[in-house]
């Protein structure tokens, strides 16, 4: 009798990588439509309330950097009225960065699977889908999460790449990369970066 044995396959290891802050600068966007429509061309004036932009931008939350009537105001500006112009057509956080991120991809390339997540609802969503489409980036999988799930995700990856600082504190045994930014520079994490090229020298170590 013969016996097969199986032979056990190392697994991929799973690099997350965020797409907010790290792969697009969402705050540039929102500031020059905001400083347009809000400030420059309003013609309703209301002495009781003043449109402003707080610099700098030393927390992730949008809403405490432009200020809005209420709230409603602010999810109509942001997710409806000008959600493709701010999630579509940001720039990238550097001028080479989905470049680089695809020659990461090649180069690693059945040896680390690459994901990409993103902190979105609505039409946000088929925005920053919009959004890696018009940069040409190849990684092929994109998990969009929220407030209510964004604790389901972490099954999802082995090491996360992200400037969030609410995702940096969230202790789930997995290895963190930091991408630094002034609202995040207090987090301690093993790994910091400041810019996706430099993702290239760490993975090595990882994998």
């Amino acid at each position: 009798m013969k016996w097969f044995v199986k032979k056990k396959h190392m697994s991929k290891v799973r690099i997350a990588i965020d797409i907010e802050g790290v792969l697009r600068d969402t705050f540039e966007k929102i500031e020059q439509i905001y400083q347009r429509f809000f400030i420059d061309e309003l013609e309703l004036v209301d002495e009781d309330f003043k449109f402003e932009i707080y610099k700098p931008y030393n927390t992730s939350n949008y809403r405490n950097h432009f200020n809005f009537k209420n709230d409603d105001e602010y999810y109509n500006f942001i997710y409806n009225e000008f959600t493709m112009q701010i999630f579509g057509h940001a720039p990238s956080t550097e001028m080479g960065t989905f470049h680089i991120l695809n020659e990461i991809y090649r180069e690693y390339f059945g040896k680390v699977e690459f994901l990409l997540i993103s902190k979105q609802v609505g039409k946000s969503k088929p925005a920053t889908l919009f959004f890696i489409s018009k940069f040409g980036c190849e990684i092929e999988k994109i998990i969009f999460y929220n407030n209510k799930n964004k604790r389901k995700i972490w099954k999802e990856f082995d090491v996360l790449l992200t400037a969030e600082p609410e995702l940096l504190q969230i202790n789930k045994n997995k290895t963190l990369i930091k991408f630094e930014k002034p609202y995040n520079s207090e987090i301690k994490t093993n790994i910091t970066i400041s810019s996706i090229g430099e993702l290239n020298d760490h993975i090595k170590n990882l994998i």
